[in-house]
């Protein structure tokens, strides 16, 4: 029987567009710096010397130029992996993905298909500064047309990529600065993932907390805090953004009646913000406290260790939510 080995996010990552490049002949990864230097998050280091520079581009720093090129490759009948160093510097890029990969397939009547992905590093807590640690996956799960994942664990890391490129349509996959290290065992017996639907990571009674890539992790940390606490908390890991399943939530929600969202952008106009407004459509009356979120403050990513620190959302922030809920009836 084969045992569960333990890789890390990063490694997940590689082994994930290593396949794919093997998988199939139509299947290339573009970007900044993924060939001779391997990666800004060494995520394709040496698959430039496996694969070659036909395979493994490196692109010049032109965002707008190298995902439109992205694009007419998809049109055209190739399977892009387009790598974004950050995805501030996607924004260099927001026609393409905006108006031309998310609008095409629709405006063309189903003519044509965009089977493009785009990977790109999000969210801060690396000292990078406001110009490389924003997360704007909650600005692109507005967009009709464009599928968001946002990996939250190594098993999401290895095997969301593969069902992206089967995706006729754009697909973004957000990947935390904050995970790459993060080391977990993976089940040999899993080999792949869907990209749709919620998933439950810890089972609880007493409060629901739902978050998504790195603030699962610390939702997580927070649960077995509370735990020690006598609080049971259930952990919702949200996965995809768009589409969002709000119905895996709503039912811990029936279960639990108190809700804490963990999201890492700015509160206004969140991932959290919309959820928090569905739950409270569809779960008024099981609801025994308002949804309480957990947020970062807004304001640019500071730069310095200590700013950084609290401007991002934190367990010890996300404990005194959900211990702040318990006297609510």
């Amino acid at each position: 029987m084969n045992e569960a080995a333990a890789i890390t996010y990063r490694e997940a990552c590689r082994q994930a567009i290593r396949d794919a490049l093997r998988a199939d002949p139509r299947t290339f990864l573009m970007g900044e710096d993924v060939g001779k230097y391997g990666g800004c998050y060494a995520v394709s280091k040496g698959l430039l010397e496996e694969f070659g520079p036909l395979r493994i581009v490196d692109t010049p720093l032109a965002e707008n130029g190298f995902v439109g090129a992205g694009i007419g490759a998809a049109l055209a009948g190739l399977r892009p992996i387009v790598e974004i160093m950050t995805c501030n510097f996607s924004l260099l890029a927001l026609d393409q993905i905006v108006n031309n990969a998310a609008t095409l397939p629709h405006m063309s009547g189903g003519q044509f298909a965009v089977p493009l992905v785009i990977r790109m590093a999000t969210g801060g807590g690396r000292q990078l500064a406001a110009q490389h640690s924003h997360s704007f996956e909650g600005w692109y799960a507005h967009i009709p047309g464009l599928k968001v994942l946002a990996p939250g664990t190594v098993e999401d890391a290895r095997f969301m990529l593969a069902a992206a490129l089967a995706d006729p349509n754009p697909v973004l996959l957000f990947e935390h600065i904050g995970l790459y290290a993060l080391e977990e065992a993976l089940d040999p017996a899993v080999t792949a993932v869907p990209l749709e639907g919620a998933r439950v990571r810890r089972r609880g009674q007493d409060v629901t907390i739902a978050s998504y890539g790195a603030g699962l992790q610390k939702a997580l940390a927070a649960a077995q805090e509370l735990a020690a606490g006598g609080i049971e908390a259930e952990v919702i890991d949200l996965r995809v953004l768009r589409p969002l399943d709000d119905a895996t939530v709503a039912a811990s929600v029936a279960r639990t009646r108190r809700c804490v969202l963990v999201d890492e952008g700015w509160r206004s106009g969140s991932v959290s913000a919309e959820l928090a407004a569905r739950l409270a459509q569809s779960c008024f009356y099981d609801l025994d406290a308002p949804v309480q979120r957990v947020c970062s403050r807004e304001v640019p990513v500071p730069y310095a260790a200590h700013l950084e620190e609290a401007a991002l959302p934190s367990v010890e922030a996300i404990v005194a939510a959900a211990r702040g809920l318990q006297g609510a009836s």
